[in-house]
């Protein structure tokens, strides 16, 4: 058995037994045999694209960049698409 972590919490077997169950019990699982683990292969990093985001830096007045921001996660997203329309609408 690997060397746990100080306050690993290790479940006891009535809890284990929940967890067992619960697995059997959901049809989205499958459970991986010892030639199944043997098979699998670590992910390493993103897929590639075939044409990948650039990366730049520009200038925009701070009340734009603080709104933007503002508007919460993915607001650097919404600027992306923002800007793909405004550019196939021939807006820009």
């Amino acid at each position: 058995m690997p060397k746990l972590k100080p306050g690993t919490i290790i479940p006891t077997p009535e809890e284990d037994a929940a967890i067992a169950a619960g697995i059997a019990a959901d049809p989205d699982t499958c459970e991986l045999s010892s030639e199944d683990f043997a098979q699998l292969r670590p992910l390493r990093g993103r897929p590639r694209v075939a044409r990948p985001k650039a990366a730049l830096t520009m200038r925009v007045d701070a009340d734009v960049l603080d709104a933007l921001k503002a508007s919460g996660p993915g607001w650097q997203t919404r600027v992306n698409d923002l800007l793909k329309d405004a550019v196939q609408r021939g807006r820009f």
